[in-house]
């Protein structure tokens, strides 16, 4: 016979047709009731009974907003992950970077403003200091020691995103996202497309693992250089007291403050020192020095070098032979800007090397019974140039005041500024091919055009030093032994090649004397009009994004 089924049947029937979604808050609500169960059986009954539904309730909330939260956090992750491939996939690098260079100059001044708004600080003078410290020009127009502890940090941070071995992450970022978009375009094409070669292929999938393999290597590269820097440093303050006593007596920052600080700034090639006089203070102590130039090598010249054999020792440490042969083996197909073959890595570092030496004997010859090295022991002379020749090749720090340098040697200071960083002598016998058409092989015509417009360095720094002469004009008038063309033109190659020489200015060298001109232990750029800081600004932008525009002026050919 046929019978109906029962009310608590129904009900129950009902219970196991409940949704997965439903039975998931119902758990998470009852998690949240164990937690309040033992407060509730201490209570009366009727108010027990109230407390249960309110809890009741108050779960039921809770397991909703949980549920929320989590398909939000789905979204979030997601918009993340669609933004992430946007951007490095399908923006130019040249765009990430001038964003990313802008970004971090405009929270640098954000953060520097915050503690100076009672020091009367120029707004201007800490935007071009958080410029200067993100594209590690180290070009300043505010005295080192009037900066606050705060600041002095904001600065550190800036060096250390803005430099070379740092912002080298972006490039692999934007590699690895490319392949990642490639991946899954050709795994989301189907198993028709097998024969096409359009899904992943091992040598695919062991490029991508070499890339992400890279970016441990530089970040552990990144860690290493930072923590041995640190620690020699310290160590050598502690043994030295003389040098901890004139911190002291300064009122400079602690020990600890001061080698971390200096060992990012020279890896990072930044230059600043958190003393008015920067490493001329230092120059008696060439232990200090010593400690510094590798440091400051390993952070920029030497960088590639120093890579292949990290990325060596990383196979024989870690066991990744295969990523760590294929990155050695194959640098020209991994296309990572840093990441030179091993032919041209002993190229880069004999040219380098010798020309730091070349740049040594130079100075020491011509500056050996100067004021510039005056008070100074043959050892230390020598040791002197040796650490002046390598932050000449964009480091910025300095022991000398560079207005006394004889001006054949500002000269060669202007020339060797001017060089990037990976300038390197080959001896390559080829073919002028130019004639062949490769441009228009290579690019469309769109971009040939683009090309084609584009100047080279030398004409854009040309520009610049005709802009702030023009800016300047009075001031050049006026005082014509500071404001001359070669400390203006020094001024602007150092700026361009981040690098952060400067002659300065002295109240001493002044034609008609003013009473109320004070020494201030800045750059040149300090005494300029905000136009004129302006346009240095632009030149340090420039300078840090000039490998961009390296092949520039091409298509304008000189003939007579």
């Amino acid at each position: 016979m046929f019978k109906l089924p029962s009310s608590r049947e129904k009900k129950k029937s009902s219970e196991m047709a409940l949704p997965i979604t439903h039975m998931q808050s119902s758990f998470v609500k009852a998690q949240y009731l164990t937690i309040f169960l033992p407060f509730i059986q201490i209570i009366p009954c009727n108010v027990s009974k109230r407390l249960s539904l309110f809890y009741s309730i108050f779960a039921c909330n809770l397991a909703c907003l949980h549920s929320k939260l989590a398909c939000f956090g789905r979204s979030l992750s997601h918009l993340v992950s669609c933004c992430y491939h946007f951007i490095f996939c399908g923006v130019e690098p040249f765009i990430i970077y001038l964003f990313y260079f802008l970004s971090m100059s405009l929270l640098g001044f954000l953060l520097l403003r915050i503690p100076s708004l009672d020091g009367g600080q120029k707004n201007i003078d800490l935007f071009f200091m958080s410029v200067s410290a993100a594209t590690v020009s180290s070009m300043s127009t505010v005295q080192m020691e009037d900066l606050s502890k705060i600041q002095l940090v904001v600065l550190a941070f800036l060096m250390l995103v803005g430099g070379e071995v740092f912002t080298s992450l972006l490039d692999l970022q934007t590699m690895k996202a490319k392949l990642d978009r490639e991946e899954n375009k050709s795994s989301s094409d189907g198993e028709s497309q097998v024969e096409l070669g359009l899904i992943k292929s091992p040598s695919t999938d062991l490029k991508s693992r070499s890339i992400r393999h890279l970016c441990y290597v530089i970040l552990a590269y990144l860690l290493l250089i930072h923590t041995i820097g640190s620690i020699s440093i310290l160590v050598y303050l502690g043994v030295m007291s003389s040098v901890r006593g004139m911190l002291k007596k300064k009122g400079a920052c602690e020990s600890l403050f001061f080698s971390v600080f200096i060992t990012i700034s020279s890896f990072a090639n930044g230059g600043f020192i958190p003393l008015n006089e920067n490493m001329a203070a230092f120059k008696n102590n060439s232990g200090l020095l010593l400690l510094i130039v590798p440091q400051i090598l390993a952070g920029n010249v030497f960088f590639p070098p120093f890579l292949r054999l990290v990325i060596w020792a990383s196979k024989r440490a870690l066991g990744r032979e295969e990523e760590s042969n294929y990155l050695l083996e194959n640098s020209s197909g991994v296309g990572f800007h840093h990441l030179l073959s091993k032919h041209r890595s002993t190229l880069l570092a004999v040219t380098a090397g010798g020309l730091i030496v070349v740049l040594m004997v130079i100075f020491c010859w011509m500056e050996w019974d100067s004021e510039a090295l005056r008070g100074m022991d043959p050892y230390q002379k020598i040791v002197g140039g040796l650490f002046q020749s390598v932050n000449l090749r964009h480091a910025g720090e300095s022991i000398v005041d560079i207005s006394v340098l004889s001006p054949a040697l500002l000269v060669l200071f202007v020339v060797v500024m001017f060089l990037p960083p990976y300038t390197t002598f080959i001896p390559i016998q080829y073919q002028d091919r130019s004639s062949c058409g490769g441009l228009s092989d290579q690019r469309g015509n769109e971009k040939q055009v683009l090309q084609n417009l584009i100047f080279s360095q030398i004409t854009y720094l040309t520009i610049f030093v005709m802009l702030i002469c023009i800016t300047e004009r009075e001031k050049i008038n006026q005082d014509p032994l500071n404001f001359n063309v070669l400390n203006i033109v020094i001024e602007v190659v150092s700026a361009y090649g981040n690098i952060g020489f400067s002659t300065g200015y002295s109240c001493k060298r002044q034609l008609r004397p003013d009473a109320t001109c004070v020494d201030k232990w800045y750059g040149f750029v300090g005494k300029w009009s905000n136009k004129g800081k302006l346009i240095l600004i632009v030149v340090m932008f420039f300078g840090r994004l000039k490998k961009f525009s390296m092949s520039g002026g091409k298509a304008w050919k000189l003939a007579s």
